[in-house]
């Protein structure tokens, strides 16, 4: 699969919309698109922006439906069933489908050199008016390879464009490419790297999940159930699929960084930067590859909840779910890091009580995982009849099965992230406090509250019938 593929398909389920009407990729287009996807709209592909020919796509996995579609999955399944059978492909899973190296590939259609490496060539937007410029990429996957242990990382980054040949790239200390990046800095050599822009959506998932000795293309390939396909890319040696829209070849210096941002980030905040750019490393694009005719994927943020969140939540949800799983903790019915939480900060966890402590252990355990470890600030357990991504129903249990005194814990001191705008602006620390919300009702309770329930045969009976009553829900 590849991104073309995947737009396809989207518009076979009538989840896409081709906007013919010219757009300036300055503002407008951002906010035609952020408009769409807080209205759960289609995916859009804008195919006349001001000044260029090449079209631009955007809220790729704003609704459920389109998760589903990507993953390959039935069009009806929630954010929580599409997470349970990632999980369950990646868990149960026995043995890898390697990706297989070609020779050649749609993205060798046109390769650019030199006088001819230009960034404006695209139609990169504006996302926010505070914005610090244009973004060629928000999910940018950069390929890195470790020079110690040959292994390749594909981060996923966003990408500022500062000029025509150069983009600054948010790195963060403490992730995978800036621990390469130093290994490089100590060798006294510039880091290669691959910036892909367009690709098989899944690549994003992959990401996320940590397999030892498997690269992403592998995990990839896995759970689609058939090999994906990279090749060599021809300036820095390093993977790309083949099928790539647009890729950047090119070297980051690990000593020379420049100002970058500010952006509005997935919080819907701008962090410090929006008074003081912080310098970022740069990638020098060197080489550009591009299919004829490509398509630049843009993915913009903001409050929640946009394509990015949709995509944070079901990834985030996939990998606690799987770390649960691997803890062999009973119970557990589903889970959901809610997208309305910037896909970070909150969980609920639906489970089947077997003893009492039941739900204080689900919740400690969900802390305890690397998911739930660094920037959650409250979990919410509900009772088995509650599906974790069913907020109105989580609310309901948190007004008539909840009580404040009795199902409360607070946590005085987490790991937070540096994008959290509920941080102290006067502290240099990343910790926050943390909430434990059980709005299960106690297991021994030997009387519990009697449920309004519809009955169940009557009920087999009208869904039965239920054409015949014409009222088109």
């Amino acid at each position: 699969m590849d991104l073309r593929y995947f737009i396809n398909q989207c518009a076979e389920a009538h989840e896409l919309k081709r906007v013919t009407t010219e757009v300036d990729w300055n503002l407008e287009l951002s906010h035609v698109s952020k408009l769409t996807e807080e209205k759960k709209g289609p995916a859009l592909l804008f195919e006349s922006v001001k000044g260029y020919d090449t079209p631009v796509f955007t809220g790729a996995f704003a609704t459920t439906k389109r998760l589903a579609i990507m993953l390959g999955l039935p069009h009806d399944l929630t954010l929580c069933q599409s997470a349970q059978q990632w999980m369950k492909k990646t868990i149960t899973s026995e043995g890898l489908i390697k990706a297989k190296e070609v020779k050649d590939g749609p993205v060798l259609e046109n390769v650019l050199t030199g006088d001819k490496v230009d960034l404006n060539m695209f139609p990169v937007p504006k996302f926010f008016p505070l914005d610090g410029g244009r973004y060629i990429g928000t999910m940018v996957s950069l390929v890195l390879k470790d020079p110690e242990t040959g292994e390749v990382n594909l981060g996923t980054y966003r990408m500022q464009m500062l000029d025509d040949k150069r983009c600054g790239v948010q790195i963060l200390p403490g992730k995978r490419g800036e621990r390469i990046m130093k290994k490089y800095a100590k060798m006294g050599k510039k880091m290669p790297a691959a910036a892909i822009i367009g690709c098989d959506p899944l690549i994003f998932m992959a990401g996320t999940l940590m397999h030892k000795g498997a690269s992403d293309y592998d995990i990839t390939g896995t759970v689609r159930g058939q090999q994906s396909e990279f090749l060599m890319a021809p300036l820095t040696g390093l993977p790309v699929p083949a099928g790539a829209e647009i890729v950047l070849e090119g070297e980051i210096d690990p000593n020379n960084f420049l100002p970058e941002g500010p952006f509005a980030e997935y919080t819907g905040y701008y962090t410090d930067e929006l008074h003081k750019p912080i310098p970022k490393p740069v990638l020098e694009v060197q080489q550009i590859l591009h299919r004829n005719n490509p398509i630049l994927w843009a993915t913009g943020q903001g409050r929640p909840v946009t394509d990015v969140h949709m995509l944070l939540a079901f990834t985030r949800t996939a990998t606690l779910w799987t770390e649960l799983e691997q803890m062999r903790i009973p119970g557990i019915q589903s889970v959901c890091v809610l997208p309305e939480s910037a896909g970070r900060f909150w969980t609920v966890v639906s489970l089947k009580q077997a003893y009492p402590g039941h739900s204080r252990q689900v919740a400690d355990a969900v802390l305890g995982t690397n998911t739930g470890n660094y920037g959650m600030k409250g979990v919410i357990t509900v009772d088995e009849d509650i599906q974790a991504d069913d907020l109105q129903r989580v609310f309901w249990a948190l007004s008539c099965r909840y009580d404040p005194m009795r199902g409360t814990e607070l946590i005085k001191r987490g790991r937070s992230t540096p994008l959290d705008p509920a941080l102290d602006p006067n502290s240099d620390k990343l910790t926050t406090s943390r909430i434990l919300m059980d709005a299960c009702i106690p297991y021994e309770w030997k009387q519990k509250p009697v449920e309004a329930r519809m009955d169940e045969e009557t009920l087999a009976k009208i869904k039965a019938r239920w054409h015949e009553y014409g009222i088109g829900i």
